[in-house]
């Protein structure tokens, strides 16, 4: 398979209203951040609201070239500067090697960001974006042979993508240097995908139907606010990927039509936040559903969007991995089990998380889905299903874990699920498709 370009679902740049040397003097600081250890999400909640479109916009396009602009930095400036000058460059460096702008504005602006921000530091910008512009062919043809420059992953990613997919690994590497589609869930209480299309059409959002999940992908991301009924709980964005979670469970479970005195089936969904998979569920079944998340805050999300869509759950903050400090007692019907992972399957949507995460993580997240599975098991009853999910492209965190699992419990039978899902696709537009997120499923039954 190979990877299919397609446009841009964030915002441009030269789309902002505000001056490019005040975006610029943002996106270095969040560049700066993600390099020291923090997410891109929390880096763009301290910018000023006004500022956060544009400065996200840029900072996504530098993240998907930061090893290009790292490796041009360490050959322009050996000495590596204070953090938010060395933000300053690699985002320039980065921009530099696309389209959005000029060399002359990205030049001029990025010495006026330097001088108002760090003045003595402008010199050196000038000089090096200079050098750069002139010696551009020879530099670029210096870092060629650079897997980390090249790719614009950190090495021990491409070295793992290699050993477990060898046949796909450059199409996925490719494939993260895109924006990820922006997808659709029609609530199946209220309409179905091919009506909501029709108002779709009407409000000028040309989109196509996605025939394995029923989800509709729209050819431009769009606000919410201009989704018709999205305010009403008509429709929600989720992944294509991750619209497949609750089909396959209830699918696999065949409960029957509810009906008067008969309790509903308890269903759990663990590590449930943001809350898309909980609605999901509620809106293809009549289910009593505990959402739980270890987080409050995201917890709150969880929330939100039942409260959008007019649905309802119990909502837990604890830890799934301690069930004695939150069980009731009573065994679930089903369990849905969305792990806390390395996020490698969403680099689309994520460009800030190949560089935050470290190779040691993935073994200790690792360790946390085998704790988190161990200690949900024995809280299914004999007959019921858990489907295991992660957002990961790592089959350490996927089939390794179905193996290890099914050798610890013997009760436990694996059943016909998709396994891994790489986000990579052959299509052709317009009619076209796309693909979702890389992600992993695994179903089991209790025998």
């Amino acid at each position: 398979m190979t990877a299919s370009p397609r446009k841009s679902s964030q915002p441009s740049p030269v789309a902002q209203s505000l001056p490019l040397w005040q975006l610029l003097t943002g996106c270095a600081q969040a560049v700066s951040a993600v390099l020291q250890g923090q997410s891109l999400n929390d880096a763009l909640a301290a910018r000023p609201v006004a500022e956060r479109p544009g400065v996200q916009a840029l900072s996504f396009a530098v993240l998907r070239r930061l090893g290009t602009a790292q490796a041009l930095r360490t050959i322009l400036v050996p000495k590596k500067p204070a953090p938010w000058v060395d933000g300053l460059l690699l985002s320039a460096l980065a921009l530099a090697c696309g389209t959005e702008y000029s060399e002359h504005t990205l030049v001029d602006q990025t010495v006026e960001a330097a001088k108002r921000k760090v003045r003595p530091a402008s010199g050196l910008v000038n000089a090096v974006m200079r050098r750069f512009l002139r010696e551009r062919q020879a530099l670029m043809a210096e870092i060629e042979s650079d897997p980390v420059a090249h790719f614009n992953h950190p090495q021990w990613w491409i070295s793992r993508l290699k050993h477990d997919w060898p046949e796909q690994w450059q199409a996925l590497l490719q494939a993260n240097q895109e924006a990820a589609p922006m997808a659709l869930r029609v609530n199946a209480r209220r309409s179905t995908p091919q009506a909501y299309m029709t108002r779709l059409e009407d409000a000028g959002l040309p989109a196509w139907l996605d025939p394995t999940t029923g989800g509709i992908v729209l050819k431009h991301a769009a606000p919410v606010s201009r989704l018709p009924g999205f305010d009403e709980g008509d429709v929600s964005v989720q992944d294509l990927s991750a619209q497949r979670a609750a089909p396959l469970l209830l699918q696999a479970c065949q409960f029957p039509p509810a009906s008067p005195g008969t309790p509903r089936p308890r269903v759990l969904d663990a590590c449930a936040a943001p809350g898309g998979k909980t609605a999901h569920l509620l809106e293809l079944a009549d289910l009593d559903v505990t959402a739980l998340d270890t987080d409050p805050t995201r917890l709150a999300r969880v929330h939100d969007t039942l409260d959008r869509l007019g649905l309802q759950a119990h909502a837990i903050a604890a830890d799934a991995s301690r069930p004695d400090a939150w069980w009731d007692g009573q065994l679930y019907d089903a369990i849905l089990l969305d792990a806390p992972c390395s996020a490698s399957g969403i680099v689309r949507r994520h460009p800030d998380v190949r560089w935050l995460r470290r190779e040691s993580d993935i073994a200790a997240l690792a360790r946390t889905q085998d704790a988190i599975l161990d200690a949900l098991w024995p809280l299914l009853k004999p007959g019921g299903h858990l489907l295991y999910c992660t957002c990961s492209l790592f089959k350490e965190e996927g089939q390794q874990r179905v193996d290890a699992f099914l050798q610890r419990c013997p009760q436990a039978k694996a059943l016909s699920a998709p396994g891994h899902l790489l986000p990579v696709v052959e299509y052709d537009e317009p009619a076209g498709s796309d693909s979702g997120d890389g992600f992993f499923y695994a179903l089991f039954t209790k025998i």
